[in-house]
């Protein structure tokens, strides 16, 4: 870590070991990515390959029922968040039903995305979906072919391998909570201001 001067404020520089990105890891943006859409979010990764990559915001919940952007389907609690700036008219959900669903895509460690709609309709009138094994996104974030590797060369994401199921639950819906389980050496992540101008 190291210590730059800007406008006579003193801003961290954050440098750390890198675990490449990939399917069903957790990428946790740093305190000094400043964009408005990515700002202190943490995003889990569905797709990571040559094309480029794909992912879901976690960590911004919406006050909505499923009932009111899925037609035909009962009002039952499950979390709903912002994934992304790309396609705000789309809807994803990750699952932990597997093959129950089926076309449902493997992301990996137990995490399944979408698939037969009528099939997790049929889950949800029968009362199995929960906060604990069923997520929806309005939207998505997305990245170009060898984008997200560059933006993490330069620091402005590190990745985690956190568990996929605690994800499911909620867990890592905080940014704060979610940088605390990458160890010590993060600690200062948690106390550098959001808006670091005002200091």
């Amino acid at each position: 870590m190291a210590t730059s001067k800007n406008n006579g404020l003193d801003y961290l520089k954050f440098t750390f070991e890198h675990i490449p990105p990939r399917s069903g890891r957790i990428l946790i943006a740093q305190p000094e990515l400043t964009d408005p859409f990515f700002k202190r979010t943490v995003i889990f990764m569905v797709q990571h390959d040559k094309d480029g990559t794909m992912g879901f915001i976690i960590n911004r919940q919406l006050n909505l029922s499923l009932s009111s952007i899925i037609v035909g389907f009962p009002d039952i609690d499950v979390n709903i968040s912002v994934g992304g700036p790309v396609s705000p008219e789309t809807i994803n959900f990750l699952h932990t039903f597997g093959d129950v669903v089926p076309n449902s895509y493997n992301v990996g460690n137990g995490v399944y995305l979408n698939g037969d709609i009528e099939a997790i309709k049929g889950l949800a009138i029968a009362g199995k979906l929960t906060k604990e094994n069923f997520r929806v996104f309005i939207g998505y974030a997305g990245w170009g072919t060898k984008q997200l590797s560059n933006e993490i060369k330069e620091d402005s994401w590190v990745v985690a391998n956190l568990d996929p199921e605690l994800m499911m639950k909620g867990t890592y819906d905080n940014w704060y909570f979610t940088v605390q389980q990458l160890g010590d050496k993060f600690k200062v992540w948690t106390i550098y201001p959001e808006n670091p101008s005002l200091n």
